[in-house]
């Protein structure tokens, strides 16, 4: 490519029409020989005072959000939501907006780098021909069985391209996993829905046209699938001008920020979610004076009052609730499904939403819509596939592993042994942007731009009623000597020669990128179509991504739902403690977000902390152990321990802890490193009948370590708790 290719040039070769006009907004697929920087001269294209926007897709997590980015002079300076993306429709999340402090990090990635060995903190720059050159001799040198990919859950255009060529050359598929992934207990919810509907997509909980909506531990307005799109959701459903205002019930052990917004919360025992959702449901029944279903006739609720630690009138009153309500919705997400029983709780609460036959209307239950290029939903990998993945590593059966997109050594529990794993790898090849935990133990680290000098595109898996392909472009020059991944592999199989080199017969990353989206061109319910394909990729850019114009979600076939036995068995907790242990997903950090300080500054949305991780405890509880705010005590489980800080929280059961995932980190740059815990060491190896990690099903000791460590924290102790009123 050629660094001397003028705008006039190109405009010239573009020729008029359509795609000169996107051209002229920074879209059009030759706009990636267009050089996007900080200027010395200023280009004849820019001026003083005037800002050029690029429409692209948030990376900061897989929910596809689109962005608009504006920029001055060849810098991003604002990010905001694309108000035509049907997913996100101009809003953004604390994250889409920090993504900027990813593009500065002064702590990124900037060449590609050769460890001098394993261990070893000292490493060479490498020039990109020795570089790529290393992967094709990964290629070529290593049977196809024993190459494998590792990948995160965006970008989808690199996970398809890993794919093709995995599919072309028998190398092991990509496998694809991320903490978020984990946490939001996506496998449980996918089963459920094939062992219920018969089809193991993703569901979609129309929560924005609900009356009442009951939430058994599904956090949708922080951290849980697509969070922008539920909190538009919530806003419908809280609309009192087109309709009666809504409600919402959250059952969680934790208070969380959903919970906080909730009319009423119900702080239930863990573990006891199936029997709670099936005795509401044979309540709702014999409220409505019909034939007991079979769903719920083995059901006893005084039973499920005890165990839950609800009261029996509660269950009662909720059950009016959804009995009397026009439009009832149940969502399984979260903690709840994150525990040995978490299928028999998602299943118990679809089948709850079968007593509102809600299933394909308004407020209810849907199958979300695949993408437009996609064909059936492909969900990330079980921690219990993650598991055989170490096994195979283990055995020596792995003997190249490329990591893309995805920290193990972070996202994944201690207890699964990747790190103990990867010493039997020969070679291992990290793409990361970041210096990160897994990018640190790799022999070789080949850095990807971040995301807003990407180019791509991501599937909106949930969280819309249309289908949706959320592109990317480069919203700016990449600042430091990186290399699009796609790139590279494509190069690399090349070299490679034979089979390699068939299985991606590409020039470049926009090449493939036009290949992927060529049956899309002429469809008629398309957002955009074109004649030609260099014309459609302009409006693809110009306008963030391609979505159908026409609802597309599936409906559930829930016929027999209800003649079905639900089992109402209760969870099975790990280890010794006294402590039920509930991890949870930080909103503001998540399993990335350390690394940005706006994040870290950003308090927390239910504590106010920054900058630290703490534990929660109910006040009852502290007192009778002897704590107090600030006092640091050990967390004890049968697969590790850490230190803490105690945050006194009386939004939590009284046996129940709480610690947020996302500090911890030990490499991942200057405002990561060395900064609070990470509660997944505590977590062992367990699973529940879906693959997923007991996460939530753990229990713990707390003990005293007599050391105090101060949080930082937005709220006043005066003000809220009253500490030091009265004092002289």
């Amino acid at each position: 490519m050629s660094k001397n290719f003028s705008r006039r040039d190109f405009l010239k070769l573009a020729g008029v029409g359509a795609a000169t006009t996107a051209v002229l907004t920074g879209c059009g697929p030759a706009s990636r020989y267009v050089k996007r920087e900080p200027y010395m001269q200023m280009p004849e294209y820019n001026y003083n005072g005037q800002s050029t926007y690029y429409a692209t897709t948030c990376r900061e997590c897989a929910a596809g959000c689109g962005l608009v980015v504006r920029t001055s002079q060849g810098r991003a300076i604002k990010t905001e939501g694309n108000p035509n993306n049907p997913l996100n429709l101009g809003k953004t999340c604390a994250r889409g907006q920090a993504t900027l402090h990813g593009l500065y990090n002064p702590d990124r990635v900037t060449d590609s780098l050769k460890r001098d060995s394993r261990g070893s903190e000292s490493m060479q720059v490498m020039d990109w021909e020795s570089a790529i050159q290393v992967v094709a001799d990964a290629l070529k040198n290593n049977k196809p069985e024993e190459i494998a990919f590792l990948m995160g859950m965006a970008p989808d255009h690199l996970f398809d391209l890993a794919s093709d060529f995995a599919k072309a050359t028998g190398i092991n598929a990509p496998v694809r996993f991320g903490a978020l992934s984990m946490f939001e207990s996506r496998a449980t919810l996918s089963k459920a829905a094939k062992n219920l509907f018969g089809e193991a997509s993703l569901p979609f909980f129309d929560v924005g046209g609900a009356q009442v909506v009951f939430s058994f531990g599904a956090n949708f307005l922080e951290t849980w699938l697509s969070p922008v799109s539920y909190m538009r959701g919530f806003a419908g459903l809280r609309d009192g001008q087109t309709k009666k205002r809504g409600s919402l019930v959250q059952f969680e052990s934790r208070m969380s920020a959903t919970g906080g917004k909730a009319d009423e919360w119900i702080p239930l025992r863990p573990g006891s979610e199936a029997l709670v959702a099936l005795a509401i449901g044979r309540l709702v029944s014999e409220l409505r004076d019909g034939p007991m279903p079979r769903a719920f006739s083995s059901v006893d609720p005084l039973e499920a009052a005890s165990k839950s630690g609800i009261k029996l009138e509660t269950l009662e009153h909720l059950a009016g609730m959804f009995a009397n309500s026009s439009g009832a919705l149940a969502i399984p997400g979260g903690a709840a499904l994150g525990q040995s029983n978490g299928l028999a709780v998602a299943e118990s609460v679809l089948a709850l939403n079968a007593m509102s036959d809600n299933f394909g209307k308004p407020g209810g239950v849907y199958f979300s819509a695949l993408a437009p290029n996609q064909t059936e939903y492909q969900g990330p990998a079980s921690a219990k596939e993650m598991r055989e993945l170490v096994q195979k590593m283990y055995d020596g059966k792995i003997k190249v592993l490329f990591v893309h997109g995805v920290n193990p050594l972070f996202e994944l529990p201690t207890s699964l042994e990747f790190g103990g794993a990867s010493k039997y790898v020969s070679q291992i090849i990290s793409f990361a942007t970041f210096p990160d935990e897994t990018a640190r133990e790799a022999d070789f680290v080949f850095p990807d731009h971040h995301g807003l000098e990407s180019w791509g595109y991501q599937r909106v898996a949930t969280g819309s009623a249309k289908p949706v392909l959320s592109g990317a472009q480069p919203v700016v020059s990449p600042y430091y000597n990186t290399r699009a991944t796609a790139d590279v592999l494509i190069t690399a199989a090349q070299l490679a020669g034979g089979k390699f080199a068939q299985a991606l017969p590409f020039k470049d990353e926009v090449e493939f990128l036009q290949s992927k989206v060529t049956s899309l061109m002429s469809e008629a319910d398309g957002s955009i179509s074109a004649p030609d394909i260099l014309t459609f990729m302009a409006y693809f850019q110009q306008h963030g991504g391609y979505w159908k114009l026409s609802d597309a979600r599936g409906i559930p076939n829930a016929a027999d739902v209800l003649n079905r036995s639900f089992s109402a068995q209760e969870a099975e907790f790990a280890g010794e403690g006294e402590f039920f242990f509930v991890p949870f997903v930080s909103p503001t950090l998540a399993e990335a977000g350390a690394n940005k300080p706006w994040l870290q500054e950003l308090p927390d949305p239910t504590t106010t902390v920054m900058w630290n991780t703490w534990v929660e405890m109910n006040p009852v509880t502290a007192h009778e152990l002897g704590i107090e705010n600030d006092d640091v005590v050990k967390i004890v489980s049968e697969a590790g321990e850490l230190e803490a800080a105690v945050y006194v929280y009386p939004a939590i059961r009284p046996d129940t802890i709480a610690i947020p995932f996302g500090q911890g980190h030990t490499a991942f740059g200057r405002y990561a490193e060395k900064r609070g815990v990470n509660p997944v060491d505590l977590l062992g190896q367990h699973f529940n009948e879906a693959g997923d990690l007991a996460f939530a099903g753990m229990k713990v000791k707390v003990e005293k370590t007599g050391k105090k460590k101060p949080l930082s924290r937005l709220e006043s102790l005066m003000g809220v708790y009253g500490i030091g009123l009265g004092e002289e």
